[in-house]
């Protein structure tokens, strides 16, 4: 017991020497787990999970604390626990990130969520700014917990479960809200019988909003890995035959136009996605396709539109969405009156 003791000090005192360390090696175990799950998929679920045993010592951080010193006569430095908590916020952000900024269309709202998760992860690695500013204020910190544990959910969830990605986003969501409960709790003074169905009530609402905003988060382990508008599809290689921004009418209404999409998925996920042609910011056309997940190239899936309105001269766009409307990536292209040039 006492050279455990000596050992755990010891640890503490080189942390305390080194604390940049902390921040390096969280930073670089993160991307390292991204790297295996992106490259070697067979290591998807080893590294997932380990990343939500991880969140075991957040949500138990002070039973731990009390159990060590009950059993073994000693108390843990609280020092030491709050550099723990900090490499798995590193770790599990640093892991995250790489996913949400592979897969966020850039030019929609998207670009909120992704950006409030890499400051999360800016936040972790300044001391000063975590422990000064952040860990100070409960209701702040714990929110800061849920929003890491949320993101970790919405990337491992599809690799652990191989649940489609709006299942994921629900189990996500709910376990999300479940531990916003203190924080929640926390941040009302009401002592009255009804404080629980207003506490009851505003669960619901962040539950709702939740979901609302699910269209603002990235779709985290399916992104487009090759993409294209043509008027032919070579049926050897499944692969287009040319890539058009433009075409004329006469084009148009003679071979009419496929979108091809190859979106890279986890291994053994099978996901409904959807091709939604829209003009001149109009929907017009809405086509399911069903995929699955395991190639390097992603999968390859294509949808064939012949049918389109009397003038179609203008913009158009192809939007890949999930099943819960989430935004893959968009296809743009112009028709116009006159002939194109090939």
């Amino acid at each position: 017991m006492i050279l455990w003791k000596s050992r755990l000090l010891r640890l503490f005192a080189l942390v305390r020497r080194y604390p940049g360390a902390i921040a390096a090696f969280g930073f670089v175990s993160g991307l390292v787990s991204f790297f295996l799950v992106d490259r070697h998929e067979g290591f998807a679920r080893i590294i997932a999970v380990l990343m939500l045993v991880s969140w075991v010592w957040l949500m138990l951080e002070q039973v731990l604390r009390s159990t060590v010193e009950r059993w073994f006569g000693f108390t843990l430095p609280p020092p030491l626990l709050r550099y723990a908590t900090q490499l798995i916020h590193q770790e599990s952000l640093f892991f995250a990130l790489p996913f949400f900024a592979t897969t966020t269309s850039w030019n929609s709202g998207q670009l909120v969520f992704t950006g409030l998760l890499g400051l999360a992860a800016l936040v972790s690695i300044i001391d000063p700014i975590y422990y000064r500013r952040l860990a100070p204020r409960r209701w702040l910190y714990l929110s800061y917990h849920t929003l890491t544990l949320f993101a970790v959910l919405l990337a491992a969830l599809p690799v652990i479960l191989q649940i489609p990605t709006p299942e994921s986003y629900k189990l996500a969501l709910g376990v999300a809200v479940l531990l916003s409960f203190p924080t929640v709790a926390g941040s009302l003074p009401l002592q009255r019988w009804w404080r629980g169905l207003v506490l009851v009530g505003l669960m619901a609402v962040l539950a709702g909003a939740g979901w609302w905003l699910r269209l603002w988060v990235p779709p985290a382990t399916l992104w487009l890995h090759h993409v294209a508008v043509t008027t032919q599809i070579d049926d050897a290689s499944r692969a287009p035959v040319q890539r058009l921004r433009e075409l004329s009418v006469a084009e148009l209404g003679a071979q009419g136009l496929y979108a091809y999409t190859a979106i890279n998925a986890p291994l053994g996920l099978t996901e409904r996605i959807w091709h939604v042609w829209m003009h001149d910011g109009v929907e017009v056309d809405r086509i399911a396709l069903d995929i699955r997940g395991g190639r390097k190239e992603g999968y390859r899936a294509w949808t064939h539109k012949q049918n389109f309105p009397p003038q179609p001269q203008g913009r158009w766009q192809v939007k890949v969405l999930t099943d819960a409307g989430q935004m893959i990536g968009t296809l743009r292209f112009r028709v116009t009156d006159n002939p194109v040039p090939r």
